[in-house]
């Protein structure tokens, strides 16, 4: 299998809470997400969380001992969270997560698995790109939303309003009826979507980050289709080169705040 990897950071100065990686036959992406101001739960920070639940997943899928995906998450978040459980509060609802996207490829099979908002697009030998997400945030962060319809922002009511539609959002991690992220509890990795495939089909597979597929959506630069084609052309660069300059054409307004992007591009799948 061969690799191409891409991250780029959302803003100067501030470090990439993503991770990407890969060891033979896998691939994995992380987005790092907590809540700004959060240091006083967990002195790590965001990154610290992503780069540590990244090495653990890359290093047991690197072992390749046939255990399920699942099962190889549930492994890593639970020695990510022991790695500071002593020192931080890391049951806290505000404290350092991540979504979670793994490829893993064995003999003519590939394997996947997400967990939260990241992206894979399977390019389909003569037939349109497959995408599949994990929408289960999506859902809740709309429903939890639903209280600001009407409000203008810049006031106090709405900012009232927008903290405790925060709050409720929170409140569905990892529950029943919620969302699922890699976080404190291993259990979370249960949850995940995962599947299987044989590589007949296939002729490629892309995983993005939530920043990186904002190129189809809400930017509407191109659609997966033309993702997959900018792929081939440019590489992952070349995605998150054309996220960049709409975000950059915009000066920052609106829905267009840089977010970090991270692209894998993976093609000649048989190991």
């Amino acid at each position: 299998m061969y690799v191409s990897l891409a991250t780029s950071a959302g803003r100067p100065g501030r470090r990439n809470q993503d991770f990407v990686g890969a060891v033979p036959g896998a691939v994995v992406l992380l987005d790092g997400a907590g809540i700004p101001g959060a240091e006083s739960l967990c002195s790590h920070g965001v990154v610290w969380y992503t780069r540590h639940l990244g090495a653990a997943l890359l290093a047991h899928l690197s072992y390749d001992d046939g255990r399920d995906l699942a099962a190889v998450l549930a492994s890593a978040i639970g020695e990510t969270a022991a790695e500071h459980y002593d020192t931080c509060d890391i049951t806290d609802p505000r404290s350092p997560q991540a979504t979670v996207a793994v490829l893993r490829v064995s003999r003519d099979t590939l394997d996947y698995l997400l967990l939260a908002d990241s992206f894979l697009v399977f390019d389909r030998a003569g037939g349109s790109p497959q995408v599949i997400t994990d929408d289960r945030e999506v859902t809740a962060r709309r429903e939890c939303s639903v209280p600001l319809d009407g409000l203008a922002p810049g006031n106090p009511e709405y900012d009232l309003v927008r903290d405790s539609c925060a709050e409720a959002l929170r409140a569905r991690r990892n529950q029943v009826g919620g969302y699922w992220i890699a976080k404190d509890d291993p259990r979370a990795a249960r949850e995940a979507v995962t599947g299987s495939r044989t590589l007949d089909d296939l002729d490629g597979v892309a995983l993005l980050s939530n920043g990186a597929s904002r190129i189809v959506s809400p930017y509407a630069v191109t659609d997966w289709p033309g993702v997959r084609e900018l792929l081939a052309a440019e590489g992952p660069t070349g995605v998150i080169r054309r996220v960049r300059q709409v975000e950059a054409a915009s000066g920052g307004s609106d829905f267009r705040v840089p977010d970090d992007a991270s692209v894998a591009h993976c093609t000649r799948l048989s190991r």
